[in-house]
């Protein structure tokens, strides 16, 4: 099949509501309304019924349902019963999940070191936090290379996560061979820390496993009410992926400057890596959108030439690996995009969005209004200090400036935690009111 094919296959498949047991003939209506507004408004066709609105809400459900973050990720039942009570009364086109909330239980077993989460230094009702660090060393840029696989869990699991620090002293896994060259590769396993190592693994999937029952759930529950899941899978840019966990914002800069092959050796390894992420954590979810956060690619972290050769280049790659699987990279450009939407615009017709945050919109839709669906970009902090009709005003003029002949998604422009109910309700409503196609 053609990517184009494949692309109605993963719209059809998430229209068809599959396996999504709706309680009523009216929520089986609004759900296929509703993914076919979406889907119309990506595809660039044909103008939907009206602007499709999908707020980015992050924790926001603990605060609209006043619980603290710390509830909503160690108690899975009052998280579940917020996560559907923003969603019933405020009634959004889509939802985003409950993947944002992980299981704190998961993350103490493991002994986590990436993030400090409620409970473990940050304050009850506050959201989680990421350490930069260089969990990976200059001087690994090889062993990354060599075998990715073997360094994630040898290398940078013992660093990320204390209960595995065991994890160092195992042996490669393609050193089992031969039946002379097997058994001295499975002394490790028989350490006791390294036992106690995999009892924690085993301690932290089976919560895992727990939280993802709940999880789906959840998804059943609204999804049969009538509210499809705004995103199936997630994926990252290579640069991301080295950036934010593995060498740190720090690291990775001077990487390009003292070391610029091996990190683009590396960029290149990781490419097939976040592609297939992507693929199959979509097409098991059977929605076609896949999440992507760009990190370190806004203005001013790269010059035009660095983000053109560090960024783009295999982050466009990974891209088009997802399209050519009938995918749809949902790409969230944090910060601001002004100076890449020239380089951002050389990809096909109707096979993307872009939800831009402190991007000049009327420039964002001249640009890139022809080739990709745009979604933003009411501000963060409108909906924090603002009143609910100043977040009317806004929403109505980016819809007249960016919903121009459909190809646009009402959305707010950073991840909405803590703000006043009463202005992510402008901001739904906005759509339904002013976002109508005659």
């Amino acid at each position: 099949m053609t990517r184009e094919e494949k692309q109605e296959q993963m719209f059809e498949l998430w229209l068809s509501g599959n396996g999504i047991e709706f309680v009523n003939q009216e929520a089986e209506r609004s759900y296929r309304e509703r993914v076919t507004r979406i889907k119309d408004a990506i595809q660039l066709k044909k103008v939907p019924d009206r602007v499709p609105v999908c707020p980015f809400t992050g924790l926001f459900p603990a605060y609209y349902a006043g619980i603290t973050v710390q509830d909503l990720m160690y108690d899975y039942d009052k998280a579940a019963a917020a996560w559907k009570k923003y969603v019933l009364d405020l009634e959004p086109d889509a939802y985003m999940g409950m993947f944002l909330a992980p299981p704190g239980r998961f993350f103490e077993i493991l002994d986590y070191k990436l993030y400090q989460w409620p409970g473990h230094g940050v304050q009850p009702d506050r959201s989680y936090q990421c350490l930069e660090a260089e969990y990976m060393k200059a001087d690994e840029y090889d062993a990354l290379i060599q075998d990715p696989s073997d360094f994630w869990v040898r290398v940078y699991f013992p660093r990320v996560f204390g209960a595995l620090k065991p994890f160092e002293k195992l042996a490669p896994l393609t050193d089992v061979m031969e039946m002379p060259l097997t058994c001295g590769s499975f002394i490790p396993f028989g350490f006791p820390e390294v036992q106690d190592a995999f009892k924690a693994v085993l301690e932290a999937g089976n919560e895992a496993v727990r939280w993802a029952g709940v999880v789906r759930a959840v998804d059943q529950a609204l999804q049969g009410q009538g509210f499809p899941a705004f995103v199936g899978g997630a994926s990252k840019a290579p640069f991301d992926i080295i950036g934010d966990t593995l060498r740190g914002t720090h690291g990775i800069m001077l990487d390009m400057y003292r070391q610029p092959e091996k990190l683009l050796q590396a960029l290149e390894v990781l490419t097939p890596l976040a592609i297939r992420m992507g693929v199959s954590s979509a097409k098991a979810a059977g929605n076609p959108l896949v999440f992507m956060p760009l990190h370190k690619g806004a203005d001013g972290f790269l010059s035009d030439q660095q983000f053109r050769t560090f960024y783009w280049a295999t982050l466009r790659k990974v891209i088009m690996g997802l399209i050519e699987e009938g995918l749809v990279p949902f790409l969230f450009a944090e910060g601001g995009y002004n100076t890449r939407l020239e380089v951002i615009c050389d990809l096909p017709k109707g096979k993307t969005v872009w939800l831009f945050d402190n991007t000049d919109m009327a420039k964002a839709k001249e640009i890139l209004g022809d080739t990709a669906c745009i979604a933003g970009n009411v501000p963060i902090s409108l909906l924090t200090l603002g009143t609910a009709q100043e977040v009317k005003d806004y929403c109505k003029q980016l819809i007249k400036t960016a919903g121009k002949d459909g190809g646009f998604i009402l959305c707010n422009g950073a991840v909405i935690d803590d703000v006043p109910p009463e202005n992510l309700r402008a901001l739904i409503e906005s759509a339904k009111e002013y976002g109508t196609y005659s």
